[in-house]
């Protein structure tokens, strides 16, 4: 039986894909400094949303003026989907990659807190890849 989330994420990664096509980026035809610069502005841009997030929450303890923002801060994670998934792309990832990629680290970061995690190793980090 197919679970439904499977299906969500396949869509949401279609309709980016549709999406940064019709401004003009093709992730699929990328050259390697393509796929760098595009990282890159990917990245900046989810910096600048967790910004953007960060600044729903009242988080400056001398400002009385601040009131938590729920729907903006709802927004702002959603906005944090399309540039993550357009940074997926660009790695050639698609919905499948990311959630079996996403199975697997999250296997590991159990048994990082199951042996105490204790130590960094990022080797762990390294065997994970898809079977694809």
């Amino acid at each position: 039986m197919k679970d439904i989330s499977d299906d969500m994420l396949k869509r949401m990664f279609a309709m980016q894909e549709q999406l940064n096509r019709r401004i003009g980026v093709d992730t699929r035809h990328l050259d390697e400094e393509q796929r760098q610069e595009w990282l890159l502005n990917y990245c900046r841009a989810m910096s600048q949303e967790i910004a953007e997030l960060t600044d729903s929450v009242p988080w400056k303890w001398w400002a009385r003026y601040q009131q938590f923002d729920i729907q903006n801060a709802r927004v702002e994670i959603v906005d944090l989907f399309h540039f993550l998934i357009s940074a997926a792309q660009v790695l050639e990832m698609d919905a499948e990659t990311v959630f079996e990629l996403y199975m697997r680290k999250n296997q590991v970061n159990f048994q990082r807190q199951e042996s105490g995690y204790t130590s960094k190793d990022e080797n762990d980090n390294r065997t994970l890849s898809p079977s694809r």
